[in-house]
C-alpha cells in the first residue's frame, strides 16, 4: 500500500508522520475548547439544569469539572499532559453517547427539512462523539508528538539522563 509519505518524502524519511498527531490534538483541543467556552457563555447553570434533568449525580460539580475540562482542551493543541487529560475526556464523551446522544442513533446530521429560512436539523447521534473518541485513542496510542510540550518534556529527560 502505497501512503503519501511516501510520495512525498521517497528517501524513507518520516518527518510528514511527526505531524500526524498535530493534526489530531489540533481538532480534538479546539472541538473540546469551543464546547467549554460555549457552556461557559450560556451560563454554567444552565449546562447544571441539563445535567440535574438528564439524572446525572452532583449536576453542580459535574456541570463545572465537564466544563473546565473542555476548556483546558488547550492541554491537547499544546500537547501537554495528553494521555493524563485523555482519560477525563473519554469519560465525559462516553457519558455523552449513553446519557444524550444513543437514543439519537448513529449519524451527527440529522436533516429535517430546508425552507426559505435554512435548513432545520433533528438532535444528533453519537458519531461525533465516537470521532473524538478515536482520535483520543490514536493519540493515546502514538503520543503527542515530538512538536509537543510531552516531546519537549521527553527530551529533556533524554538530555538529563546523559
Amino acid at each position: 500500500m502505497l501512503f503519501i509519505s511516501e510520495i512525498l518524502f521517497p528517501d524513507g524519511n518520516s518527518r510528514a508522520a511527526r505531524w500526524s498527531p498535530v493534526l489530531l490534538r489540533a481538532i480534538v483541543g479546539f472541538g473540546f475548547m469551543s464546547h467549554g467556552i460555549a457552556k461557559l457563555a450560556r451560563g454554567p447553570d444552565n449546562f447544571t439544569r441539563i445535567l440535574a434533568a438528564l439524572g446525572v449525580p452532583f449536576p453542580a460539580l459535574m456541570s463545572w469539572a465537564t466544563i473546565l475540562l473542555e476548556v483546558f482542551g488547550a492541554a491537547f493543541l499544546l500537547g501537554a499532559l495528553v494521555t493524563l487529560v485523555s482519560i477525563p475526556s473519554l469519560i465525559v464523551l462516553l457519558v455523552a453517547i449513553v446519557t444524550v446522544h444513543l437514543p439519537n442513533g448513529f449519524s451527527s446530521i440529522k436533516l429535517i427539512s430546508v425552507d426559505a429560512m435554512g435548513a432545520h436539523f433533528g438532535q444528533p447521534g453519537y458519531e461525533t462523539d465516537l470521532l473524538y473518541i478515536a482520535c483520543i485513542f490514536a493519540l493515546m496510542l502514538i503520543g503527542a508528538g515530538p512538536v509537543s510540550v510531552d516531546g519537549l518534556i521527553a527530551r529533556n529527560r533524554s538530555k538529563s539522563r546523559r
